[in-house]
């Protein structure tokens, strides 16, 4: 990508200012951009937090009696602002997300959503690629070993710019002649592919082997790049958390319309109508394909078809899913049927891809299903995995989750095996690394696990875990002072660590003692 939308602008002026007003082009930006400063105190941790600006800059200070004090420059802003925004910072080039976010409904600061209740203040948050490939534009590639480091800017452009569903347009700008990508003209699965990337999630989703979501390019077919699942377990009618996609997938009308359905068929992506305009907006879309007369004669005096066919869900916190319910449901308020299934199924998303579902799919698919304690899933896990590293002897990310469930299961020399295999075929894997070296340190070969964890710190230093285990090491062995060292590298990642700041009194000490 080499252009933001103002290189558009020239050509297509109208369409850039009614663009730049929508939420997707306002996804991310400068942390100053609308800011709205604040401060509040939390009471679970103890810790005051305040938001505020400093010559041009954004700060978010944080103070806990007791000696705790600190600040983080906040750098970039994710989200529209219709829910929310959730603020990034870098340390030391890696990029993480701050432990509060702006509430826009609420108008009010707060904890993030996965750390409301948490005592210690969560400074180590990753930002990964996952999430900035939906609200950015232009990412950066990372720095290898890293999951969330980048050498310069993480992103060259804010929000979502013209390119991402329209391709590269560097020919196209050239003399306004080069090849451009139209959506709308697109075949089904193509079109769809631009949508899905980012307002799809599933259940769990599996990227294909050498491949990475970020580098879907508009006109590719989104399953080149990442398999999507979504878990069966009950069958219900039920409003529940789910992305757009997947929702829509589920109407009458789409399914009834088929192909000739998409997200285009009621949402100008150009341009977003006002509150005042909704209502008669969204009636003219739906009156396109049920015809004026079904408009005469179907509640002419509730033209807000919205309010009865897709209401607003209580789902309002959850930063990823649908604020209106997309399965334009007949009588959404009519008691509803739950039927539950005996067994767990996975299928694939979208349906018509069952024949591009691989066996590694499924064990990759069952195995974070595993993860997320799904009943059920370890043992579908466990067959699946099997079946696939059969077909795949050398597939590092088979044998790395194989390792895992030999582990958990006490299954050390066979977890062992596994591990030293993947970590072969991909040195840089920090949780291979991390995993075989508590095995090593259980055998007593601390030499080899303490070389293990080193390489993996080094690559990620924010990974508190992993430090612990280094200091613990140390210290056992009598070298305090690297023991210390290591310690002190926790806390400045992760200042609130309570294990870290036990153990560093410790070893500022006089008990001798080495843990926390």
């Amino acid at each position: 990508m080499v252009a933001g939308s103002e290189a558009c602008s020239f050509c297509h002026q109208e369409i850039y200012q009614s663009y730049e007003k929508t939420v997707m082009a306002r996804a991310s930006g400068a942390a100053g951009d609308g800011l709205i400063t604040g401060e509040f105190d939390d009471k679970t941790s103890g810790v005051r937090y305040r938001v505020y600006t400093q010559e041009g800059r954004v700060w978010m200070s944080y103070e806990r009696a007791g000696g705790l004090k600190g600040q983080k420059e906040l750098l970039f802003f994710v989200g529209s602002g219709k829910k929310g925004r959730t603020y990034l910072f870098s340390d030391e080039g890696y990029l993480f997300e701050a432990p509060i976010n702006w509430y826009s409904q609420e108008r009010r600061w707060n904890m993030t959503p996965a750390y409301i209740d948490a005592p210690e203040i969560p400074m180590n948050l990753p930002s990964y690629s996952s999430c900035l490939n939906c609200h950015t534009s232009g990412l950066q590639p990372r720095v290898p070993g890293t999951r969330n480091k980048f050498a310069g800017k993480p992103f060259l452009h804010s929000g979502i710019t013209c390119e991402r569903c329209h391709g590269e347009g560097e020919a196209h700008l050239a003399d306004g002649k080069g090849s451009i990508v139209n959506p709308a003209k697109l075949t089904a699965e193509r079109r769809d592919s631009v949508c899905m990337e980012c307002h799809f999630e599933g259940t769990v989703a599996v990227t294909q082997p050498g491949r990475r979501v970020y580098q879907f390019r508009p006109g590719d077919t989104l399953s080149d790049y990442v398999h999507y699942f979504v878990l069966i377990k009950t069958q219900t009618e039920e409003s529940k958390a789910l992305s757009q996609f997947e929702a829509l997938s589920m109407s009458l009308c789409k399914e009834k319309s088929g192909e000739k359905m998409w997200c285009g068929s009621c949402h100008d992506p150009h341009m977003e109508p006002s509150e005042a305009e909704k209502v008669t907006y969204y009636r003219g879309k739906c009156l396109n394909c049920h015809g004026r007369a079904f408009g005469e004669k179907h509640h002419p005096d509730k033209p807000d078809c919205r309010q009865c066919h897709m209401p607003d869900l209580p789902s309002r916190d959850v930063a990823h899913t649908q604020s209106t319910d997309h399965r334009i449901l007949r009588n959404p308020r009519a008691p509803q049927l739950t039927t539950r299934m005996a067994n767990l199924s996975l299928k694939i998303f979208p349906v018509d891809q069952a024949a591009r579902v691989t066996t590694r799919d499924l064990a990759l698919a069952w195995f974070e299903l595993a993860q997320r304690g799904v009943e059920g899933a370890e043992h579908k896990a466990e067959e699946y995995l099997s079946k696939a590293l059969q077909e795949s002897p050398n597939d590092p990310q088979l044998l790395s989750s194989l390792g895992f469930m030999e582990q958990k299961r006490g299954h050390e020399k066979e977890a062992r095996e596994l591990y030293e295999k993947s970590l072969q075929l991909r040195p840089r894997s920090n949780t291979v690394a991390t995993n075989l070296g508590v095995l090593e340190a259980k055998r007593g070969d601390l030499r080899d696990a303490v070389m293990l964890w080193q390489r993996a710190f080094a690559r990620v230093p924010y990974r508190s875990v992993i430090g612990m285990d280094l200091a613990m090491a140390f210290c056992a062995a009598g070298q305090r002072e690297q023991a210390r060292q290591y310690v002190q590298r926790v806390l400045e990642f992760n200042p609130d660590d309570g294990q870290a700041r036990k153990m560093m009194a410790n070893l500022d000490g006089k008990s001798g003692r080495c843990g926390p």
